[in-house]
């Protein structure tokens, strides 16, 4: 093996094509009125929305084994690695939970679980598989956790339900949110959770699969091979979730299922793969410099997309809760009140929803621009 490049254009890139898409499915202008695929799937199947999270988890994975893995095997002091990555992983919990209790400050009813509370579990745990064991080992330890899930999921009995019954709040792992979490789950469910504890378990493999794609871009082979390899593993991923989706679990976001886990995983690989080619690995330098000017906002967007991503969850709170006054004595929101002008637009409810959920991504990425110009790169 070689050591792997320390930066990747292709893999800031993906990480902000993820923040943008993200900003855009999170902020429309009227949540009662969008597009199929800036939706997420209402319970089984996907759309366009559902890859979102398990890409952030898959380039958490890829960054990992570029760093974490590459110091480590450079000698550098495991136990300091994993500490330093525990203290980053608790700032990043701490950040969504802080965005949880934004604007109440409710403890007795904030919601524990979230999507940075979740990043920051699975990196925690993805740590010292990174660090100490081989990519053997890696694969083995995501079989076993896939397969404890299938049995958990199946054929552990939850109380006054039965076994293997996957509907919503239905579920042994809604079951054992309610007994821990009771009282501080998902507002708009109240029974069950979309980032749960005991789905995070495929969740985690999830970033595991994008460890074992960082080992990959390790390997002495030529890029154009590697990017042969990780487009053909996405097709391979593609046909063992579409198999699983059929004969063990469905397709579900909200569970994390195991055909989900390695569904998305095959997305994350053909999309990676597509950057990677576009941006890295492609043989003609003059492909790579039009590449990279096209996929310029993306990577200005991932060099900060922890901030953004925080930032445009405030933002987006903030324009809820923030009240104005109207003419005729009524409260608006300031998010209602800017959206108005849009909505008075003659080309149809979903693409003026659509139009807002752009605008705001356009500011988002104002003040990505601006924290680029000035060097300004948010680290924890």
């Amino acid at each position: 093996m070689r050591d792997a490049p320390v930066r990747l254009m292709s893999l800031d890139a993906f990480r902000g094509f993820t923040i943008a898409a993200m900003a855009l499915v999170n902020n429309p202008g009227d949540w009662g009125n969008l597009h199929a695929q800036l939706a997420h799937a209402k319970w089984n199947g996907w759309t366009f929305t559902d890859c979102i999270f398990p890409f952030f988890l898959f380039i958490g994975g890829g960054a990992m084994t570029l760093s974490l893995g590459r110091l480590a095997a450079a000698g550098t002091d495991r136990p300091g690695l994993l500490l330093k990555l525990t203290k980053r992983a608790s700032l990043i919990f701490l950040i969504g939970f802080l965005l949880n209790l934004i604007p109440n400050f409710d403890f007795d009813t904030v919601r524990i679980p979230g999507v940075l509370q979740r990043i920051a579990l699975c990196t925690v745990l993805a740590a010292p598989i990174v660090v100490y064991l081989g990519w053997r080992a890696q694969l083995a330890v995501i079989t076993a956790l896939l397969a404890l899930y299938s049995a958990l999921m199946l054929w552990v009995p939850v109380p006054g339900i039965g076994a293997g019954v996957l509907e919503p709040g239905q579920d042994f792992g809604a079951w054992v949110d309610r007994m821990l979490l009771g009282g501080h789950l998902w507002a708009q469910a109240k029974t069950w959770d979309p980032e749960g504890l005991v789905s995070t378990i495929p969740a985690l493999c999830s970033q595991l699969f994008g460890v074992l794609a960082g080992r990959v871009l390790a390997l002495e082979l030529p890029r154009t091979e590697q990017t042969a390899w990780m487009l053909f593993a996405g097709l391979v991923f593609l046909a063992l979730g579409s198999s699983l989706d059929a004969v063990l679990m469905p397709i579900n976001k909200s569970l994390w299922t195991v055909s989900f886990c390695l569904w998305m995983t095959g997305w994350a690989l053909l999309a990676f793969g597509v950057f990677y080619w576009l941006l890295d690995a492609n043989p003609h330098a003059i492909v790579r410099e039009r590449a990279g000017r096209w996929a310029k906002p993306f990577v200005i967007y991932g060099m900060n997309a922890l901030f953004i991503f925080a930032f445009s969850g405030f933002v987006a709170k903030m324009l809820g809760f923030i009240k104005l006054a109207q003419p005729d004595g009524s409260r608006h929101s300031l998010g209602s009140t800017l959206y108005a002008p849009l909505k008075a637009l003659p080309i149809g409810a979903a693409n003026t929803s659509l139009l807002y959920a752009i605008l705001f991504n356009a500011c988002m990425f104002a003040i990505a621009y601006g924290m680029w110009r000035k060097r300004w790169f948010v680290k924890v």
